[in-house]
């Protein structure tokens, strides 16, 4: 019997030549370039790549195939004896931890204004087991005050205070008080909890308020870079060294549906950390939390936003993700039923127990085109933090207008592309309707700190969160 296995030699391998001559042939008179495409922000995508050797400059997570990355469930409904038995199910359902969402008035997350309060959301939640991250906005060094609290001073609590007012500020557009003042208030109240908990996350320096107002992902890890070095600035000021400031720092980006961009994306970021830290002297690991883009989700025909959550999902881990938060998929609508909740934590837990995608540590390594890709995000990144920086800071570069102006042209650009094809919108949209159910809630404000300080608000054009579908929709 003739042996026509690939090894043994009876397939000869096909050049990049080959490959090429296959395609002109089905190109007729067009030529090769024809199908040369770009990015958003204008980065090249050829129509062939040859294999890589691997990204030199690209250095991956620490590998753990047992627990390949932080499964973390996101709460988020205004009443707190609810919220409470949210975050209980997703950790006895298989999340190793959580992110708490917080707004005293209850429109925007849990109702919580005092340590009080908090410390009954986390009632039976082990702190020495289960990281609990905040989101709080401006109110995110009182809300970290609590959390220590909660904590008792067990130096082995797992702690994630998140304090990131510069993406409030750049999503509301304004600040109760001068931002640079909240700027120092978060970092006063970072270097003091860090001396009780050293291992406590202190800052998140996301950039996902460029991703949710619709820019692109070298503008987003920008944006994050530029965040993470003001607020590195200001611990050090706050008494904090400059190892310990780095190492307080997390990074934070969204993934998207379109997992190769957010494969590159998460690689890049790594990239430029390692260059910044670099540059300061410091030597302190990428810990990346990517959470599912909002502006993806589609409100006609919601269950496609399940096939949009898992390749975010497969984005995240393949490109590195070290905690990874997949939103609902009836986010869009309302708060997600305990059925929604689960469906989340699933698509993880096939993703990465079933699907095996944690087993190798960089997956996408020596793909020809995600790591072109890789390379180009990291160098207009770098490009563009260094235009912010030039403008004197975030701040200074949000004030201005830089920002949006950046972000501005990318939405410019995708609205020029035409209309995108969404499943369920303007590709194969349902025939009939297949309404999906959602938790209806009152909320309920409660009495907390105002986040208010002295002086005049600061202010700029804000990235309002957009989501995609939105105007198709609306046109049906």
């Amino acid at each position: 019997m003739t042996d026509t296995s690939i090894a043994s030699g009876a397939f000869p391998p096909a050049t990049a030549a080959d490959w090429r001559a296959l395609v002109e042939k089905t190109l007729k008179d067009a030529p090769f370039e024809s199908l040369q495409r770009t990015t958003l922000e204008g980065l090249p995508i050829a129509p062939l790549y040859e294999a890589a050797a691997g990204g030199a400059r690209f250095m991956p997570r620490p590998h753990d195939a047992d627990r390949p990355w932080d499964l973390r469930a996101a709460v988020a409904h205004p009443d707190p004896a609810r919220a409470r038995t949210d975050l209980l199910a997703d950790l006895e359902g298989g999340a190793a931890s959580g992110l708490l969402r917080i707004d005293p008035t209850g429109d925007h997350g849990v109702a919580v204004g005092s340590a009080a309060d908090l410390a009954r959301v986390l009632d039976g939640v082990l702190l020495e087991l289960a990281p609990v991250a905040l989101d709080a906005g401006f109110l995110g060094p009182k809300a970290a005050d609590w959390l220590a609290s909660a904590a008792k001073g067990s130096p082995t609590a797992l702690l994630l205070f998140h304090m990131d007012p510069l993406n409030a500020f750049a999503q509301a557009g304004e600040s109760p008080g001068p931002i640079e003042s909240h700027l120092v208030s978060a970092a006063t109240v970072g270097a003091r909890l860090a001396e009780s908990y050293p291992k406590a996350g202190l800052f998140l320096a996301s950039g996902r308020a460029v991703h949710e107002a619709g820019g692109g992902e070298a503008g987003e890890l920008a944006f994050m870079l530029a965040s993470a070095l003001a607020y590195a600035k200001a611990l050090v000021r706050a008494g904090a060294g400059m190892d310990q400031a780095f190492v307080g720092i997390h990074l934070g980006l969204s993934a998207d549906a379109d997992y190769f961009a957010t494969i590159a994306k998460l690689r890049a970021a790594r990239v430029i950390w390692g260059q910044l830290t670099k540059a300061c002297g410091v030597s302190a690991p990428a810990r990346i939390e990517a959470r599912s883009s909002q502006r993806m989700l589609a409100v006609q025909d919601p269950w496609t936003n399940m096939l949009r959550l898992t390749s975010a999902g497969f984005g995240a881990a393949v490109g590195g993700a070290d905690a990874v938060v997949l939103g609902a998929f009836t986010d869009a609508i309302g708060l997600p039923t305990a059925f929604a909740r689960r469906q989340s934590r699933n698509a993880q837990l096939v993703l990465m127990e079933e699907a095996h995608l944690g087993r190798v540590a960089d997956p996408a390594a020596g793909s020809g085109y995600v790591e072109a890709l890789t390379d180009e995000m990291s160098r207009a990144a770098w490009a563009q933090f260094q235009a912010i920086e030039a403008q004197g800071g975030l701040i200074a570069a949000l004030a201005s207008g830089h920002v949006a102006a950046q972000v501005a042209a990318v939405r410019e650009a995708r609205d020029a592309a035409g209309a995108p094809k969404i499943v369920g919108v303007t590709a194969f949209p349902p025939t009939q309707d297949a309404p999906v159910e959602v938790e209806r809630h009152q909320p309920v404000a409660v009495e907390a700190p105002s986040p208010r300080l002295p002086g005049p608000d600061g202010r700029c054009p804000p990235l309002a969160p957009i989501r995609i579908a939105a105007p198709h929709e609306a046109a049906r």
